[in-house]
């Protein structure tokens, strides 16, 4: 019997993973004219002033709305300012809108239900069932908020928390795996006799077996150019066979490659009721999403867990009563089978405390290697990617129509965009065509037909249009030479 893989369809994001330098750089050298490129790196210096520029008051804005929100200081400066609830209501309000902008300026979208059920239906580092607080995560922030601006697809805790994703990764691990084998054989034993017994409808039921069968995805051929297709290699799915058995093996999990994640904490003693937590991590596997959950509880025995502890003693006890109602009842097949018994549930008990263990460690490590940063140092990141994403889509939109040297059409300029993504840098995105032509239209680079085509000028116009930036003149006062040209 040959089983199904695993398979995640992962869409093509909108954010360029390249290097805004390398982008300028490569680009520069496929012009053939030396005069060209020197004014191509010029204006690919003062789109960025440009674009720095245009966003410096809104960023402003953003990191003083946060300041009054700051876990660390935030309490003190509301303090000061003798601010009454509702106008603290209307700050609040203006940071997370802000807030959502730099958001969805940086491609960073929400996770949907659909995606947290699809990431957390299989398993990779972590083993337990792990839960927030809720009576530890304050709900009024984001009820709030959604009241005035409502989204579709908003997860079922959007009220308690807010997770952002953006790009995706694979990560692998290679080891023996001895216990993980030994547990899968277990597991599927005891899947074998919970399907023969017809215990496995009665506590698993068919809705939740029908859902896990819709995870599991066929590729396409005609679908790939719609997204990225990741097979989960996972030790559940492993063919039984000797060689896979005594040999090291590799698996694999679909990763987040940015998450943010948004609360605010339930007041208390320790904690003011106006603190907005937002947490920056990387890297972190789907299947262990529940590493970046705000206020997590110490996770319990699975059901699972329960369903073979009660079942080992339901017959353990059976078989001691049984054995008892027999006029000539052997003691030490009723002390061997007790022993059995105690020894299973104590067994169980350890394995549990192991995994536990193995939990927290996960969770400490996960602070000092998936945390990338948090509060103020994580918004002043999200501007500088807001800029640096801009920068890129307005520096490869202006490349390509001017090499194309004629009018193009906004889908065509947004396909020849991909391609020379993918041709020069081997990297797949869904280019933001929409976002680019109107920041070359602000910017004053290009013009429209009627036809709806765009020509952009040439590049000394281009130059002369923006002008000298205040950067320029600053670079060239330190450098003690004369004005730019």
């Amino acid at each position: 019997m040959v089983k199904k893989k695993d398979i995640i369809r992962l869409e093509r994001e909108s954010v360029i993973p390249i290097v805004k330098q390398k982008i300028i750089t490569t680009l520069a050298e496929l012009l053939e004219n030396k005069s060209d490129r020197s004014e191509f790196l010029k204006l690919c210096q003062r789109v960025e002033y440009t674009i720095r520029v245009s966003y410096v008051l809104q960023f402003e804005d953003l990191m003083q709305l946060y300041s009054l929100f700051d876990p660390i200081h935030g309490a003190q400066k509301l303090e000061q300012q003798n601010l009454s609830p509702e106008e603290i209501d209307t700050l609040e309000h203006n940071f997370l809108t802000y807030l959502f902008q730099v958001m969805d300026k940086s491609n960073f979208k929400i996770t949907t239900d659909d995606e947290i059920d699809i990431a957390l239906s299989a398993q990779y580092h972590l083993n337990l069932p792990i839960v927030v607080d809720e009576s530890k995560v304050d709900k009024r922030l984001f009820e709030r908020y959604f009241e005035k601006h409502s989204r579709d697809n908003l997860p079922h805790f959007a009220d308690k928390y807010i997770i952002f994703r953006r790009g995706f990764g694979i990560d692998h691990m290679t080891a023996f795996f001895v216990n993980a084998k030994i547990n899968t054989i277990i597991a599927r034993v005891w899947r074998c006799f919970m399907t023969m017994t017809g215990l496995r409808r009665i506590f698993l039921g068919k809705r939740k077996q029908d859902a896990v069968q819709q995870i599991e995805l066929k590729i396409d051929d005609a679908d790939h150019q719609d997204g990225l297709y990741v097979e989960r290699v996972r030790i559940e799915k492993l063919k039984l066979s000797i060689s896979n058995l005594v040999s090291r093996i590799t698996i694999q999990e679909p990763t987040f490659d940015r998450i943010i994640v948004v609360y605010r904490r339930t007041a208390d003693k320790k904690e003011s009721e106006r603190n907005i937590y937002v947490k920056h991590f990387k890297n972190i596997p789907m299947a262990d999403l529940e590493i970046v959950l705000p206020e997590k509880k110490n996770p319990g025995l699975t059901p699972m867990d329960w369903v073979k502890f009660l079942v080992s003693a339901a017959i353990g006890l059976v078989t001691v009563i049984s054995s008892l109602s027999i006029p000539k009842a052997n003691i030490k097949v009723i002390f061997g089978i007790l022993t059995a018994v105690v020894g299973y549930c104590v067994k169980t008990y350890f394995s549990f405390q192991k995994i536990l263990i193995n939990y927290q460690n996960l969770i400490t490590q996960s602070v000092y290697n998936k945390q990338l940063d948090s509060g103020r140092g994580t918004l002043l990141h999200l501007c500088d990617e807001v800029i640096q994403q801009e920068v890129k889509e307005v520096i490869v939109s202006f490349f390509v129509l001017m090499q194309q040297q004629r009018a193009v059409s906004k889908e065509n300029l947004d396909l020849l965009c991909e391609e020379l993504i993918k041709e020069k840098f081997g990297e797949n995105c869904n280019f933001d065509v929409d976002d680019a032509v109107q920041k070359l239209d602000k910017l004053g680079l290009v013009s429209q037909d009627n036809n709806g085509a765009y020509t952009c000028i040439n590049l000394k116009d281009a130059n002369k249009i923006i002008g000298i930036t205040t950067e320029e003149l600053v670079l060239k006062a330190r450098d003690g030479g004369g004005p730019p040209s």
